[in-house]
């Protein structure tokens, strides 16, 4: 890569996910314009003009962030952190609105957002700056103590909405940023002891009881509680190898709930095969290599753990709903970055590949050397960053 060009390779993987989106939504989605009459005016294109609108939405802040002083980054640290909790409380004022029983989102004009995206995001920036800080140590209680509460703080706000698909995403992401920093594990191993009741008893809920249930044996109730994991197999299945073609799937005549949204890798997998599912992983792969790239060429602990955790934000989120559609975990609503309907998670991902594109124009300092010389400081590097000891 030259000094002060951007990743092309990620800018490029990012482009086709977003076109492999689009082409999924519009299809997922036209068909509305038969089953309902609201959407007969315009033919079955509203999803797609929403997710064209927060596309250009989210393209624009990825622009700026590509662009945007590496300095400043650091600035963002605690306006995003109170950004993203006053529009996490204000969820349940009059501007907050409900779907399906849950209070989640914002009503912004013209559209709604979902404040816990932007909370995901700043907590990423929170803990780059607070595990780089040059008074930071690994083995203080303290220091693993102060991230896991603020985290606790988001996730009670989360289960109050209720949506525990975002609580335990964000303690995934914050978990295994302590991990890159080299926190003791004993600390994760004692912290996760004691969370085991927390969930047991929030596991205790009926509709998450169910949604359990019905993950381990989904044919016990193929017409209840495992209707939506059943439906989703069947459309994986009947795609076979190169699946039923644009347009041709039968899932999304209101078979498969949610197919534009958390499902849609199923709905890919249908009229796409498993071709098209295999290029949309490989894509994701590419992406988490190249973020993780990106983050061991960073000269400062703070842009490292920053495309780090950002590269984590996103892998983690695509891998979850890549386990849900197939049923290898349970359901937890969580929609497939670039490609799943949804503004909120359109714009907020973009904006992250934006500040990655950003950190992706550092120049390596190994390359200047001799190949040798350059593998043994690298694997020194890497020592550094993996056990959590700060940059010199």
């Amino acid at each position: 890569m030259n000094k002060g060009s951007i990743d092309k390779t990620l800018i490029i993987t990012v482009i086709f996910l977003i076109i492999i989106g689009l082409i999924s939504v519009y299809s997922s989605t036209s068909v509305l314009a038969s089953v309902k009459a609201k959407y007969a005016e315009r033919g079955g294109l509203i999803y797609l003009q929403k997710q064209l609108f927060t596309l250009v939405i989210g393209s624009i802040l990825m622009i700026t962030f590509i662009f945007f002083s590496r300095e400043r980054l650091k600035t963002l640290v605690f306006p995003l952190l109170i950004i993203s909790f006053i529009m996490l409380i204000l969820v349940f004022s009059p501007l907050g609105v409900s779907a399906g029983g849950a209070r989640r989102w914002l009503k912004l004009w013209p559209s709604v957002f979902q404040p816990s995206e932007l909370v995901k995001l700043a907590m990423v920036f929170f803990l780059a700056w607070f595990l780089s800080r040059p008074d930071y140590d690994k083995n203080k209680i303290l220091h693993f103590v102060i991230p896991v509460g603020l985290m606790g703080i988001f996730q009670l706000i989360f289960l109050k909405q209720p949506d525990f698909g975002a609580a335990m995403t964000l303690g995934i992401i914050t978990f295994i940023m302590l991990f890159i920093a080299g926190i003791s594990l004993k600390f994760i191993g004692v912290t996760s002891l004691l969370a085991l009741p927390v969930i047991f008893y929030l596991a205790k809920e009926p509709y998450r009881w169910k949604r359990i249930t019905s993950f381990l044996d989904p044919w016990a109730d193929p017409q209840g509680s495992g209707f939506q994991l059943v439906q989703s197999l069947i459309a994986l299945g009947s795609g076979g190898l190169t699946g039923q073609g644009l347009g041709e799937g039968r899932q999304k005549l209101a078979y498969l709930p949610e197919i534009h949204t958390d499902f849609i890798f199923a709905h890919i997998g249908e009229e796409m095969g498993f071709i098209g599912a295999s290029l949309v992983v490989i894509l994701f792969f590419i992406l988490s290599i190249k973020g993780f790239k990106i983050a061991t060429r960073q000269r400062e602990s703070f842009y490292y753990f920053l495309a780090s955790g950002i590269t984590v934000m996103i892998s983690i989120q695509a891998l979850i709903n890549f386990a849900v559609v197939t049923g290898l975990a349970p359901t937890k609503g969580l929609p497939l970055p670039f490609i799943s309907y949804g503004g909120s998670s359109m714009v907020i991902s973009l904006m992250s590949v934006g500040i990655l594109l950003n950190l992706s124009k550092v120049d390596s300092p190994f390359l200047s050397e001799d190949s040798s010389a350059s593998k043994k400081r690298l694997k020194i590097t890497y020592r550094y960053y993996y056990r959590g000891r700060r940059f010199s």
